[in-house]
């Protein structure tokens, strides 16, 4: 897309910042154009990999759901785990992967419930496993402040 979106909202995060809250005299003002201004750098950013962070997780997901149905004893949880391992992006639109991503969130919770109720000799290391995927999704999703110097 031109011009990059990208470009443009972090070169608006610059005049707000720069060029225009210096001249502004209410720190009401100033405050909300500081806000405004660190908004557009975020969502700069944001755009930038929404997309891969979503594939990414579903992707993740899809293969801890595949490994898990191998696992659990519950017949209706193994269904719902191995049709979800078995799926594939329909599309890379962000509001498409956000509700999929929604949807096996959804199903992540149920399993990390039955999981952490069971005592079978696989539930520790499946436990490990579903946590390792929250630090990296939440490592993933972190997003940088920007450089003032």
């Amino acid at each position: 897309m031109k011009p990059d979106v990208g470009t443009v909202m972090q070169g608006f995060f610059g005049t707000l910042l720069g060029d225009i809250a210096p001249h502004l005299t209410a720190e009401y003002s100033m405050g909300n154009v500081g806000i405004m201004g660190m908004m557009m750098f975020m969502t700069a950013e944001e755009y930038d990999r929404a997309a891969d962070i979503r594939a990414a997780e579903n992707t993740e997901l899809r293969s801890l759901f595949s490994h898990a149905a191998t696992l659990v004893d519950d017949g209706a949880l193994k269904a719902k785990l191995a049709a979800a391992a078995s799926e594939k992006e329909g599309s890379l639109r962000i509001g498409e992967l956000n509700a999929r991503n929604a949807a096996l969130g959804g199903l992540l919770i149920e399993l990390q419930t039955h999981v952490e109720a069971s005592d079978a000799s696989w539930a520790p290391n499946l436990e490990a496993r579903i946590w390792d995927h929250l630090v990296a999704a939440t490592e993933r999703r972190k997003l940088p402040l920007p450089s003032f110097g």
